[in-house]
């Protein structure tokens, strides 16, 4: 059902962001789109990645499937983002933007008490990429993103 609500929404940006009914939208019609649908303005090299496929077959911009295309795998990375940034905030009991060992033990005891203590540090020492004894969300995003 979501993803139905999604292929309406992206149907109905495209539909208000086609300038003139062309059946595409070009780079300043994309660029309102991006910022209809996610609220933010894209960088000239997000814009780029986003109209590669137009410009590799030397057209004027990207079609409703296209579109529908990027916007769908742009909003599962979003979904995914919003995922991990979650799990982040659970073990971060403390708010402090990192994660310490000791987070990292309390939140394993809740999910999976009878993990040895070991396997939970040497879990936290393979994140803690620099072994500065703390994890910041880019080093905890990086190892969700491999599972």
């Amino acid at each position: 059902m979501d993803a139905l609500m999604d292929l309406v929404l992206e149907n109905e940006v495209f539909q208000e962001c086609d300038l003139g009914q062309k059946g595409y939208l070009n780079r300043e019609d994309l660029k309102v789109a991006v910022v209809t649908a996610y609220g933010y303005k894209p960088s000239k090299l997000e814009m780029d990645m986003m109209m590669a496929e137009a410009l590799e077959n030397n057209l004027p911009g990207l079609s409703i499937e296209q579109f529908t295309t990027l916007m769908s795998r742009k909003l599962a990375a979003q979904d995914r983002y919003d995922e991990i940034r979650q799990i982040f905030s659970a073990f971060d009991a403390h708010c402090r933007g990192f994660l310490t060992l000791d987070d990292f033990k309390r939140a394993f005891a809740n999910v999976t008490p009878h993990l040895p203590e070991q396997t939970v540090t040497e879990a936290f020492r393979e994140v803690d990429r620099d072994l500065d004894g703390h994890v910041s969300f880019k080093d905890f995003e990086i190892v969700m993103r491999h599972e």
